[in-house]
């Protein structure tokens, strides 16, 4: 901490951390964003009294500074760029409680001051006021335990691949086979919500009836989810609709395609289990330097009701490190307010059996999380079937603490998973 005038906190303040860059001063740049984001502006204003500031005015309340860098997140020129953490108090009585209002004051417009050469916010902390003024997750873990049937294990699921081009009744055969394996969950990929050769329509008729099925005969319902993402919230509420009217109990929502507004009004209307997909948030971390840490992020969709959450996992297909996957998945089993606030954690991208042992060792051997399999499921060498025993396998080995290719010796299907995904996930403990 270095010399500075910080202000006290209040027990209702939002309080917001940045990571800020600058060739500047960092100390004038946090002093800066509490002005621009609250009361001030480029100049001296005469109704800028100190009666309205005390009230209304965004104050520094922490500093830190960071080392130094010579190279800027963002092109800019200089030989350095001076780094700092600094926490910005926002007066509730000036923001209030909207979601819109957080993120235009406190989370977006802070962008837009020219000094920044880097910017992310990495901390978000709501007050107490905020509590109960948005639904929360309608069914979180103990609700999709509950639908499933599925207890002390992972709820364990998989996509329907290929992701496009299946027709509805291609969709069905694929659907017969994963539901005659004991698989818990199935979904429709992301990027299936309702093209013209595969309405949604078409698909909840087809795949529906084997969900029922299966159910009447061994009183196990697999959880389907749909995807009915829709730009329009009323066209979304009518495909959440038609899934509930003949039986469904989930549906896959973009949350970032449709927005906070979009999914409130969804979540307000709904009864199934909301599975979110966070496609294009990427975008808006990925850069260490700028945008947002997950455990700002995935505040305000819990707030407004997700239920259950993807976050990649261990040896994940796409870029995102282990660390920020195990920090993402521990960022949702930590309560806002409250324990029903916590959605269930879904582990995906390019998962199989191999990374179970890592995924349980790291997330501190809890149980409570989708396992998500697409192609380490539909592709196994003995079809999907074959794909969803050997992932149970692999499961029951972990929390037993044995060794995967020793239990492969007596589970075939954990074989040949293991034969054809490589066990390079298993014998590095990435």
């Amino acid at each position: 901490m270095i010399a500075m005038d910080l202000a006290q906190r209040r027990p209702s303040d939002i309080l917001v951390t940045y990571r800020i860059e600058t060739a500047g001063s960092a100390e004038a740049l946090a002093v800066k964003i509490g002005s621009d984001q609250s009361t001030g502006t480029f100049v001296d204003l005469p109704g800028e009294t100190p009666q309205l500031k005390a009230r209304a005015a965004a104050r520094v309340v922490a500093f830190e500074k960071l080392d130094s860098v010579e190279v800027p997140s963002l092109p800019a020129a200089g030989e350095v760029f001076n780094r700092a953490e600094t926490t910005i108090a926002y007066p509730l009585e000036a923001v209030g409680t909207d979601l819109a209002a957080v993120t235009t004051v406190a989370l977006g417009g802070v962008w837009s001051i020219k000094e920044f050469t880097g910017l992310r916010v990495i901390g978000l902390q709501l007050p107490p006021e905020f509590e109960g003024v948005y639904p929360g997750p309608q069914f979180g873990i103990e609700g999709s335990r509950r639908l499933t049937g599925v207890y002390n294990r992972p709820i364990i699921g998989t996509i329907i691949k290929p992701a496009l081009g299946l027709t509805p009744d291609e969709t069905a055969q694929v659907v017969a086979e994963l539901v005659a394996s004991g698989v818990d969950f199935i979904k429709d990929d992301e990027k299936l919500m309702s093209p013209p050769y595969s309405s949604l329509e078409a698909r909840v008729k087809a795949i529906m009836p084997i969900i029922r099925d299966q159910e009447q005969r061994t009183g196990k319902k697999v959880m389907y989810a749909f995807g009915i993402s829709d730009v329009d919230p009323d066209e979304m509420v009518r495909k959440h609709d038609l899934v509930v009217r003949e039986g469904g109990n989930a549906a896959v929502i973009n949350i970032n395609s449709i927005g906070m507004g979009a999914f409130l009004f969804l979540r307000r209307r709904s009864s199934l289990v909301l599975h979110a997909h966070r496609n294009g948030w990427d975008l808006l971390t990925r850069h260490p330097g700028l945008g947002f840490d997950f455990s700002v992020y995935q505040q305000l969709w819990r707030l407004l009701g997700v239920d259950q959450f993807q976050i990649n996992g261990i040896a994940a297909k796409y870029w995102e490190p282990d660390a920020s996957f195990v920090q993402s998945f521990h960022d949702l089993q930590k309560p806002i307010f409250s324990d029903a606030d916590r959605p269930l954690p879904v582990v995906c991208s390019g998962q199989w059996g191999g990374q179970a042992p890592e995924t349980y060792r790291r997330t501190e051997q809890t149980l409570d999380h989708l396992y998500l399999c697409g192609g380490g499921v539909v592709s196994h060498p003995g079809g999907p079937s074959a794909g969803v025993r050997a992932v149970r396998a692999a499961w029951d080995a972990a929390v037993a603490g044995i060794d995967l290719h020793e239990y492969a010796k007596s589970h075939p299907e954990l074989a040949q998973s293991l034969a054809k995904f490589g066990s390079k996930t298993v014998s590095e403990g990435r």
